[in-house]
């Protein structure tokens, strides 16, 4: 049997603010639009900015987390696997989009820190989180 990893880490920022929808079954569901940067030294010497810009999905509580809390230029990682979809626009041509299902998602802005899972909850330190632990919100930001 074999078997193939799919597993994507990006740490970036938010391009612009969540968007939180909900499908017909009523799951929640948020886009999100994040930018990677990176640098090199090209061949002249000449330092060369890389900006990549990736779609990133967050279903269910971590959607509704991600949308509560995060804004545009929030910084974030994200831990989740590539998805294609495909699907025909109106000429009939098929097109394709690939995004990052997220599974986790960690506040790196600087007054809020903490990791979140698909179900919502939290850690405060930077970690990652444990199945089973429970996600209480209260009045104030729960990290």
């Amino acid at each position: 049997m074999s078997r193939g990893v799919n597993k994507v880490t990006l740490i970036g920022n938010l391009g612009d603010e969540p968007e939180l929808r909900q499908t017909q079954a009523g799951t929640s569901v948020c886009n999100m639009s994040l930018a990677t940067n990176e640098s090199y030294t090209d061949s002249d010497g000449n330092e060369v900015q890389n900006t990549e810009w990736h779609t990133v999905v967050a279903w269910g509580r971590l959607g509704e987390v991600c949308n509560e809390y995060l804004s545009k230029g929030s910084q974030v990682y994200f831990e989740g696997s590539l998805q294609t979809r495909s699907w025909e626009d109106d000429n009939g041509n098929t097109r394709y989009s690939t995004e990052v299902k997220a599974r986790e998602m960690m506040f790196l802005d600087s007054n809020r820190q903490g990791t979140v899972s698909p179900t919502g909850q939290t850690d405060q330190a930077p970690q990652k989180t444990q199945p089973g632990d429970e996600f209480e919100p209260d009045d104030q930001l729960p990290f």
